[in-house]
This record gives structure tokens, sequence and C-alpha cells, in this order.
């Protein structure tokens, strides 16, 4: 019995993922699954195990690139109600870790608590931004996170409290198969002045983006003491083009996909701007993008 046979009400075989990434390009999933509570996430988990079936989690699909053919076993996306409930109780704000970190800055400063709208303009879920502790200079997200709640190996929930965690750059130590949802302590502040200081972070996050409307996803780390932006504008590459992806003429650590375009021309893109950046200066750049 397939999982899709033995989950029918949220597991679907061969589901296109394009649709579910910034890039918009990629084949399908073996198997993509939408449980509605912890007890069906629990039981899909234990049954692809059995099954020796990787798993994978698919939040807002900004920093993954899907392989033309698709993705083998099971993609899960915890976009239902109970992995995407905002909590607040000032000064602590619980979110699943499906909501969009979008959600949670607005739920937030509604309340007059503040410190997460250095964050605007970052597409991520609450889980995703965790693990890689999304922020930058002017905040993190993992400063203001003071436990979380996972799935274990065991696929049991637990509170991986404040004194577990560890945040560094792009980095933390939640390394659990799921995240479910996380605690945090902000600071009180009139609305004003956060709202203020969402629109100036917006305007500045934006004018080093690509254009709203464009299918985008950021491509390398940073280099140490660099910015990976510098070092490919200095290769003379910006707006390099292999078939239908592009390198961003707002920021060129950002490729961009048109209509056609194939994760092989992203692929394609990514070894050419990395070979030429190791012949200019001799920077072996880092992926930030996932490949799947």
């Amino acid at each position: 019995m397939s999982l899709a046979n033995q989950f029918p009400d949220f597991v679907r075989a061969q589901v296109p993922l394009a649709p579910l990434t910034t890039l918009g390009v990629g084949g399908p999933a073996e198997f993509l699954a939408q449980p509605r509570s912890v007890m069906e996430l629990t039981a899909l988990l234990q049954a692809a195990a059995e099954r020796q079936s990787p798993v994978r989690i698919l939040g807002i699909g900004s920093n993954v690139l899907i392989a033309d053919e698709g993705v083998s076993g099971v993609i899960v996306r915890l976009c239902e109600p109970d992995f995407t409930r905002v909590e607040v109780e000032p000064p602590r704000v619980r979110a699943g870790s499906g909501t969009l970190l979008m959600t949670l800055i607005r739920e937030s400063a509604s309340r007059g608590l503040a410190g997460l709208e250095t964050l605007v303009g970052i597409t991520a879920t609450v889980g995703g931004a965790l693990r890689v502790n999304a922020g930058d200079r002017s905040g993190e997200i993992g400063q203001y996170a003071r436990r979380v709640l996972v799935l274990d190996r065991q696929f049991q929930a637990v509170w991986r409290e404040h004194d577990e965690l560890k945040f560094g750059e792009k980095s933390s130590n939640l390394d659990d198969p799921v995240i479910l949802s996380a605690e945090f302590e902000l600071d009180t502040d009139s609305r004003e002045a956060i709202v203020k200081r969402l629109r100036k972070a917006w305007i500045l996050r934006q004018s080093r983006q690509p254009y709203l409307h464009e299918s985008s996803a950021r491509l390398f780390r940073d280099p140490k003491g660099m910015t990976a932006t510098a070092v490919i504008d200095r290769a003379g590459l910006t707006q390099t083009k292999v078939g239908a992806a592009r390198l961003s003429e707002r920021n060129p650590n950002y490729v961009v996909t048109s209509t056609g375009a194939t994760a092989r021309d992203v692929l394609r893109l990514i070894d050419l701007v990395r070979s030429k950046v190791r012949e200019s200066s001799g920077i072996e750049l880092e992926l930030d993008l996932q490949i799947w």
C-alpha cells in the first residue's frame, strides 16, 4: 500500500512542486503531504521510516531548487491551521512553524511587541527562519527565541529550551526532523515607532533584492569578511544568463527565472558563476540554495 493510499485525506502522489517554490521550476513530488495535526504528521513520519522513504519539509520554497525530474520520497508542508496559529500573551508570542514570517511580524507589531520588524521582507516560514537564524546585522530571529517545540527522531514532541538553543550566522543547532512551533519574547514599544522601523527595514531590504513580481532565489552564502554580491559583481557577472535563468540586475547573488526556465538552467548558471569567481578571485562560493 502506498502512502497516498494509506493516508488518502492528506497525502497525494505525483504533485507538481514548481508552483510551491519562488523559482517556479522543477518536477513533481513522489508524495506531497499536508497533515492537519501533529498526530497525522507523526503517523506519516513513522510510516515513511518503516518504508525507508526520505522526508523533506517544504516551507514557502524560497531557498529550494527542485530537480527537473522531481523529488523522491515525501515532501511535507505544514500549512494547515494546527501549524500556522499565532498566540500572543505579551511579551511572548507563540507561532506554529508553518506560519509565514510576515504574519508573525504583523501580529506582534499590532500588539506593540517589537524586535522582529527588522526581518520584514524575508520570505520564509517561522520554522525555516529558525533553522537558518534568518536576519542580518540589524537583527536575527534567534535572539528572540525562548524555546522551540520539535518532533525528535523518536517521533516525540519535546521542547528545546532557551539554554539548549544555539544560533550563529545563518545557522542554528535545530537539527531535529521537524520544528512544530516556537515561543518568542519580544520588547514593548508604541505601534507608531514599530511601524516606522518596519517601513524603513522594508525599503532597505527590497532595494537589495529582485523585484517582487520576479521569480527568484538567493544563490550563495557570503564569504567571510565580504558579500557574495560584491564578489560576483567584481567578476563581471551581473545579468549573466543561461537559458531562461539569469542573475538579477538588482543583486547578482539572486537568480531570476523566466517562462520556460528549467532547474538545469539554474544549475548551469550556478556552475558558471562559481567557476568565473574562482578564476577571478580564488574564492570558492558556497551554495545557500538547497538543491533537491
